[in-house]
C-alpha cells in the first residue's frame, strides 16, 4: 500500500464521482421517504448509518496499524469531521436533539467542506480513498436523515449553540494540540493542500476568520428552514 502511486486530484473524475454520490443518495432518501416511513424501514437506515459510522472509524485505526503509522500527532479523533463522526453516533441512537443540532451545523458545514477540498493523497481505488469520502458522505447523511425521516429541524437559537459547542471543542483540541505536537482542527497551521484557509490569513488570523466563516456557513445551512418557516407561517386575520 506505501507503493500506491495514483494521487489524487480536486475535481478529477473519482473526486467528481463522489460528489454526484452524495446528492444522489440526498435525494434518494427524500424522494423514497414515504416507502421507507410506510413500510417502517427508515429505522434500518438509521442503524446502517451508525453501523457505516462505526466502522469507517475502526478499520481507519485498523488501517493505521496495520501500515505501522499509528501517531497519537495525526491519529487522534480530534479533528473537526472525526468528532462530528462520533457525535453523529450518539445523537443517532439516542435521537438527542441538542446533539442533532451541534451535527448539523458541525458535521454538515466541515464534512461538506472536506468533500470539495478533500486532504487526501491516495485516489481510486485506494482503500483510504473510499474510506474518506463514504465517511465524510455519511456524516452529512447522519443529520439530514434527522431532518427527513425525524422531523427534527434546527433554530436560530441552534446556529448559536452550534458555535458555543464549536469554540468549545476548539479549546479542548488547543491543548491537545499542545500536548500531542498535532493539528487537529487546523489549529496549529494551514493544511497542506489548497483549502479554504488559504484565504483567510496568516496563522494565527485565519482561526479568527474562520469563526465569522463557521457563523456565515450555519447561517446559510439555517436559512433554507427559515424560509420554509415564514412560508407555512399562519397569515394573521
Amino acid at each position: 500500500m506505501n507503493n500506491y502511486s495514483e494521487q489524487f486530484a480536486l475535481f478529477s473524475p473519482s473526486h467528481l464521482f463522489m460528489l454526484g454520490l452524495t446528492v444522489g443518495t440526498i435525494l434518494l432518501l427524500f424522494k423514497m421517504r414515504k416507502m421507507f416511513v410506510q413500510y417502517n424501514k427508515h429505522d434500518h437506515i438509521r442503524m446502517f448509518i451508525v453501523i457505516g459510522l462505526f466502522l469507517s472509524e475502526a478499520f481507519l485505526h485498523i488501517w493505521y496499524l496495520r501500515e505501522g503509522t499509528w501517531d497519537a500527532q495525526f491519529m487522534l479523533p480530534l479533528q473537526l469531521c472525526s468528532i462530528s463522526l462520533i457525535l453523529s453516533i450518539v445523537m443517532l441512537l439516542s435521537r438527542n436533539y441538542f446533539l442533532f443540532e451541534v451535527t448539523f451545523f458541525l458535521g454538515i458545514g466541515g464534512a461538506t467542506q472536506a468533500l470539495l477540498t478533500p486532504e487526501l493523497i491516495y485516489d481510486f481505488p485506494h482503500f483510504r480513498y473510499f474510506h474518506f469520502f463514504l465517511a465524510h458522505i455519511l456524516i452529512v447523511i447522519a443529520s439530514v436523515y434527522m431532518v427527513i425521516y425525524e422531523g427534527f429541524k434546527p433554530t436560530l437559537r441552534s446556529v448559536w449553540r452550534a458555535i458555543l459547542a464549536l469554540n468549545i471543542l476548539a479549546t479542548f483540541v488547543f491543548l491537545m494540540n499542545r500536548m500531542t505536537g498535532g493539528n487537529y482542527m487546523f489549529l496549529s497551521r494551514k493544511p497542506s493542500n489548497p483549502s479554504l484557509l488559504d484565504l483567510l490569513g496568516d496563522y494565527p488570523w485565519y482561526i479568527l476568520s474562520l469563526e465569522f466563516v463557521a457563523l456565515f456557513i450555519f447561517l446559510l445551512l439555517y436559512l433554507p428552514f427559515y424560509i420554509f418557516s415564514l412560508r407555512t407561517k399562519p397569515k394573521a386575520p
